[in-house]
This record gives structure tokens, C-alpha cells and sequence, in this order.
């Protein structure tokens, strides 16, 4: 009668683990770095895994006035790769989590 119990039991204690690192990969996602570039390389951006913004560098041969809407430009483009690495360095790291875990198909964690 009682023979599910058990497997409730694990289950939880699974979900459990699953928490735990779930939490350990946050906070290691917050310690990758991952570099976006644009103008060939000219202007970097450097985001956590997470999408927070490091840095940002711009090689000096850009700063004349008259280009300014390019160098500004340049800058969206650098941030916005980061950020797209970013995310796909964090969807990886999660995968790693859920791998060969019997979740349901486009099931994503965290809920």
C-alpha cells in the first residue's frame, strides 16, 4: 500500500540535490567571463555568464568626433554579442545540471 513512499521519498531527495547545485551553478555562472566583439575586434565587452556587463574596450583609433554614431554603434553590437554568448555559456553550464535527468521535452530549469 504504502510501496510509492519510497520513490516519493527519492524524488525529493533528488529535487534536493537538483537545488543544491542548481544554486552552485548560479553562483558559477557569476564567475565566467565571456568576450563580445565587434568592428573586427575594435570594441570588446566582456559579460559574466549571467549577462552582467565587465568591461568594455575601445581601441583608440576610434574616437574621432565625426564617428562617434559608429563608435556607439560598435558599443550596442559588442554588448548585445556578450550578452548572446552569455546566454548560451549559461544554457550550457545548465545542461550540464540536467543531463540525463527524465524531464519532460522543452521542460527548462530553472522553473
Amino acid at each position: 500500500m504504502f510501496k510509492g513512499m519510497g520513490d516519493i521519498g527519492k524524488l525529493m531527495k533528488q529535487a534536493q540535490e537538483m537545488q543544491s547545485k542548481m544554486t552552485e551553478a548560479q553562483a558559477e555562472l557569476d564567475s565566467i567571463e565571456v568576450t563580445g566583439e565587434a568592428g573586427a575586434g575594435l570594441v570588446k565587452a566582456v559579460a559574466s555568464a549571467k549577462g552582467a556587463l565587465r568591461s568594455l574596450s575601445i581601441d583608440p583609433s576610434l574616437f574621432k568626433p565625426e564617428d562617434r554614431e559608429v563608435v556607439e554603434d560598435l558599443i550596442v553590437a559588442a554588448v548585445q554579442d556578450a550578452q548572446e554568448k552569455a546566454s548560451r555559456r549559461a544554457a550550457e553550464e545548465m545542461g550540464k545540471l540536467t543531463e540525463g535527468m527524465a524531464l519532460p521535452p522543452g521542460m527548462k530549469l530553472p522553473f
